[in-house]
């Protein structure tokens, strides 16, 4: 096996981990790394690419429940959180999760095949990585200044919901699943904490099946000869979700949204001079 190949793998899981819950656009960073520079298409084939991407994006998914993993306990009536909210609103709920999951999930299966044949370009990314920053700019401005939800534990149904419909825009390339969801957790009066937890947690389940659908759809692509860049994608991009993760929910409060807003702007920028 090509060592060049096993540090393109690594790389690439760099990326996906360090972007997938960062609200900066998985996507237009892949485009940047990948596309322009890495080609994991001419080492793996169109389909193997697709598929370690898929991969890769299961290690992000491993790092959150890691990271949440007494949240994840909880909610599945395994054991008893030790945190609780001291709110009299009680803690997060499994059915609260699953009502933020189910406008994305609807609007996915519904739309899947319209997304994956018109969507995936460097201009609709380009129109997603700038709308979405002026909704994050938006969410800091128009957002309260003293959030009432400072805790996931104080979420109510309607505000899981609302969410869940923030996340619909996440479905368009570039928009970025976070920084959809926390921008309408904040204009909902959540703290950006209270809306960056929720958006990770609820994050897990709707990746995860994504993910392990199209793992199953491509399963022949994982051969033999590809398993070790498979493998090494796959921890890499848990290692860097892993720190990605705990280093934004600690600065979360203290930045705001406005420094990636800003960051996702330049990115396209950069893109439509290289791609346009």
């Amino acid at each position: 096996m090509d060592l060049l190949m096993i540090i393109k793998a690594i790389i690439l899981g760099l990326v996906e981990g360090l972007t997938e819950f960062a609200p900066v656009s998985s996507t237009g960073h892949m485009i940047i790394v990948d596309d322009m520079w890495l080609q994991s298409e001419k080492f793996l084939t169109q389909h193997g690419a697709n598929t370690f991407k898929v991969v890769i994006q299961l290690g992000s998914i491993l790092a959150v429940v890691v990271t949440f993993k007494d949240r994840f306990i909880d909610l599945l009536g395994l054991g008893r959180f030790k945190k609780q909210a001291a709110s009299q609103q009680g803690r997060l709920k499994l059915s609260q999760v699953m009502v933020g999951l189910i406008p994305a999930g609807v609007l996915g299966v519904l739309f899947n095949d319209y997304i994956d044949e018109h969507l995936f370009s460097t201009a609709t990314v380009l129109i997603g990585l700038v709308i979405g920053a002026i909704l994050m700019i938006l969410a800091d401005v128009i957002g309260p200044k003293s959030p009432k939800v400072q805790t996931v534990d104080q979420i109510t149904y309607k505000q899981a919901l609302t969410v869940g419909l923030f996340q619909c825009f996440s479905l368009w390339p570039g928009f970025s699943r976070s920084g959809s969801t926390i921008s309408g957790g904040v204009l909902m009066g959540m703290s950006h904490r209270a809306a960056a937890d929720f958006t990770f947690i609820m994050a897990v389940p709707i990746m995860a099946g994504a993910s392990f659908l199209s793992l199953l759809k491509n399963w022949e692509y994982m051969t033999a000869d590809a398993l070790p860049i498979f493998i090494a994608g796959f921890i890499s991009a848990f290692i860097f979700a892993l720190l990605s993760i705990r280093f934004f929910l600690k600065l979360i409060n203290k930045i705001r949204l406005l420094p990636f807003a800003i960051y996702r702007i330049v990115l396209a920028i950069i893109l439509y001079f290289i791609f346009i």
